[in-house]
């Protein structure tokens, strides 16, 4: 998170854990691909493609066919 001019905290712009610039693609989307089936579990997915293009946009990795493609088969909930 970064600090605002008025010294309050606004959006997380960055990742919180250290090490996770670190991590390849491949461990990008398996993370993803992970958030979204918890998510899913809880009943807070609706369109499951819908929210990996939304998670993949949001860290800026990216969001061809085929990725999303791959995303959706690792979530497992189509």
């Amino acid at each position: 998170m970064n600090e605002r001019d008025d010294g309050r905290m606004n959006e997380q712009d960055a990742p919180i854990e250290a090490g996770a610039d670190d991590a390849t693609l491949v461990e990008k989307l398996e993370g993803i691909a992970e958030q979204i089936r918890g998510d899913a579990g809880l009943g807070e997915v609706h369109d499951v493609r819908a929210m990996v293009r939304q998670r993949l946009e949001e860290a800026n990795l990216p969001t061809d066919e085929s990725t999303v493609d791959a995303v959706v088969d690792a979530v497992g909930f189509s």
